[in-house]
C-alpha cells in the first residue's frame, strides 16, 4: 500500500490538503470523490524525494476537468490508432499519459489509466469527466467496449469531430467578411447617430413639425442614444444574459430548436446534419453487432438537437413493440424523409441495413455541404443588403428636408 499526497476542491470552492494510504492511484482518487471533493493533484510518496514529489504534484488539471477539444481528438486519434495496432488499452493509455505535454491532459489521461487499471471500464473512467468527453462521446465508447470494436469507435468518433469542426470552419471563413462588414456598418451608424445627425438637427430645429415623419424618428432615435446610451447598452447587455439563461434551460432550447427547424433553409440544413450523423452512427453500430435497440439508443445521442432526438425516441419505444425501424421513423418526415424511410424499409427486407445507413449517411453529407455553401452564398447578399438599408435609410431621412425645403418652409 502506499501514501499519496492530495490537493483537492469541495463543494464550496474551498482547497484542502493531506495524505491518504490506498493500493493504487485509481483507489487513491476514488476515495477523495467519494468524500465530495474533486482532486486537483494526486502524487505518490517516493521514499523522501521531495523534488520527484514537487515535480509530481505540478500536474494539476483545470478546475473541472477543462481540456482543449484539439488535445481530445489527438488522444481519440492516437488511442484508435494504437489499438488497432494490437496494443492492449492500458499499455496504450499509458503511453498517451506519459506523451502529453499538457498538464491537465496529463492528469485527466493519467486518472483514466488508473482507473481502467485498476478494472473499471473506459467508457466509466471517462464519463467521469464530463467536460472533457460528451455523453455521445461515452455512449459511443462504451457500445464499442460491449461490443468488442472499440478502435473501431474511437476511428469513427475522430472521423465525426474531423468533418463536423471542417464543417464549422467553412462557415466561419465564410462569414467573416461578412461580420466585418457588419461591425464596420454598426460603428458607422453609431457615429452617425451621435455625431452627425446632431448637427443636422440643429439646423432643421426651426423648421418644427414640418419635418417628414422619417426624419423625426431618425432625429428622435438619435437624441435616445446621445442621452440615453449607457442606459441602452445596459439593456442589450441584461437581455443577452436571461436570454442565454433561458436557452440554458431545456424548454428555451427547446424553443429555439423549434424556431431554427422552421426556417426555410436553415432548418433542412440542421435536420440533415442531424440525420447524417444519425444515420453513419447506426449503421457503425449495427454493423459492428450491436443491437438494434441498444444502437438507436447511442445514435439517437449523436443527433445534436434535442427535438429531432425526441422523435427517434419514439420510434425506440415502437421498435420495442415489434414494429419495422422504417415504418417507426416514418412518424418523423423532419428528419426522415420519405425517400430514406423507403431506403431503410427495402434494407431492412434484404439485410443490408448497416451498408445502406453508411451509404445514406456519405450521401447525405455531399448534399448538405451544397445546401451549406448555398445558404452562406444567399447569407453574405443579404447582410450586405440589410446594412446598405439601415445606413441608406439614415442618409435619406437627414437628406429629405433638403430636397423638400421649399415646402418645408411653407
Amino acid at each position: 500500500m502506499s501514501v499519496f499526497a492530495y490537493t483537492a476542491v469541495g463543494s464550496d470552492g474551498k482547497r484542502s490538503n493531506g495524505t491518504l494510504n490506498a493500493d493504487t492511484r485509481a483507489a487513491a482518487i476514488s476515495q477523495i470523490i467519494k468524500q465530495g471533493l474533486h482532486p486537483v493533484t494526486m502524487d505518490e510518496k517516493r521514499g523522501g524525494n521531495g523534488k520527484a514529489a514537487k515535480a509530481a504534484a505540478q500536474v494539476v488539471a483545470p478546475r473541472g476537468g477543462r481540456v482543449s477539444q484539439k488535445a481530445v481528438e489527438g488522444f481519440t486519434r492516437e488511442l484508435a490508432n494504437l489499438l488497432a495496432g494490437g496494443v492492449p488499452l492500458a499499455r496504450a493509455l499509458s503511453l498517451l499519459q506519459r506523451e502529453t505535454s499538457n498538464p491537465g491532459a496529463k492528469f485527466v489521461w493519467t486518472s483514466i489509466h488508473d482507473d481502467v487499471v485498476g478494472g473499471t471500464a473506459l467508457a466509466d473512467a471517462m464519463g467521469k469527466w464530463p467536460k472533457v468527453f460528451s455523453g455521445v462521446y461515452v455512449a459511443m465508447v462504451r457500445a464499442g467496449e460491449a461490443g468488442g470494436f472499440l478502435e473501431v469507435v474511437l476511428a469513427q468518433i475522430t472521423d465525426f469531430r474531423t468533418r463536423e469542426q471542417d464543417l464549422k470552419g467553412k462557415v466561419k471563413a465564410a462569414m467573416m467578411y461578412p461580420i466585418m462588414l457588419a461591425l464596420l456598418a454598426a460603428l458607422v451608424m453609431v457615429g452617425m447617430l451621435t455625431w452627425f445627425i446632431p448637427r443636422f438637427s440643429g439646423i432643421f430645429q426651426e423648421f418644427g413639425s414640418n419635418l417628414p415623419a422619417l426624419t423625426l424618428g431618425i432625429i428622435a432615435v438619435s437624441n435616445v442614444i446621445k442621452h440615453y446610451g449607457f442606459f441602452v447598452l445596459a439593456a442589450l447587455v441584461v437581455g443577452f444574459v436571461m436570454i442565454r439563461r433561458a436557452l440554458a434551460t431545456d424548454t428555451g432550447r427547446r424553443r429555439l430548436e423549434k424556431v431554427l427547424l422552421a426556417t426555410p433553409v436553415l432548418g433542412r440544413v440542421i435536420a440533415h446534419f442531424a440525420l447524417v450523423r444519425f444515420a453513419r452512427m447506426l449503421g457503425t453500430l449495427i454493423g459492428s453487432g450491436v443491437p438494434l435497440v441498444a444502437s438507436l439508443r447511442t445514435a439517437r445521442e449523436a443527433i445534436g438537437n434535442q427535438t429531432l432526438a425526441d422523435t427517434v425516441s419514439h420510434a425506440i419505444e415502437q421498435v420495442q413493440r415489434g414494429e419495422p425501424l422504417s415504418k417507426a421513423l416514418a412518424n418523423s418526415p423532419q428528419l426522415f424523409p420519405p425517400s430514406v424511410v423507403e431506403t431503410i424499409a427495402v434494407a431492412e427486407e434484404t439485410g443490408r441495413l448497416d451498408k445502406e445507413l453508411v451509404r445514406l449517411a456519405t450521401a447525405y453529407e455531399s448534399d448538405l455541404d451544397r445546401q451549406l455553401r448555398m445558404l452562406v452564398a444567399v447569407a453574405e447578399p443579404l447582410l450586405l443588403f440589410i446594412m446598405a438599408g439601415l445606413i441608406g435609410t439614415i442618409v435619406v431621412g437627414m437628406l429629405l428636408p433638403i430636397f423638400n425645403l421649399q415646402d418645408v418652409i411653407k
